[in-house]
């Protein structure tokens, strides 16, 4: 059992090395993006917040579709690009 628990320790204490903003628009930064607009730094800590497996993505162009906020709500995306120019260099990309 204790094995299990660490396992869960280990994948929940993923922290990043260190941070960039984005400079030019790209299918990335348009999902870091919407992440950061739903309060997570990125994918990785969507992911072991809301403990799933899969984010849901729109078919045709791979951008989020729908994400679950801390509080509980939802955000929904729309297909096409979301994050402006004048937003890109607000993006922040994380490197592990």
């Amino acid at each position: 059992k204790s094995s299990e628990v660490s396992g869960v320790m280990a994948k929940t204490d993923i922290k990043p090395k260190s941070m960039h903003r984005a400079k030019i628009w790209s299918d990335d930064v348009e999902n870091l993006y919407r992440f950061q607009q739903a309060g997570y730094r990125d994918e990785v800590e969507y992911k072991q917040v809301k403990q799933v497996d899969v984010v849901e993505c729109w078919p045709e162009t791979g951008f989020i579709k729908k994400l679950q906020r801390r509080d509980n709500t939802f955000y929904y995306y729309n297909k096409q690009r979301e994050c402006e120019d004048k937003d890109v260099h607000k993006v922040k990309v994380y490197v592990y």
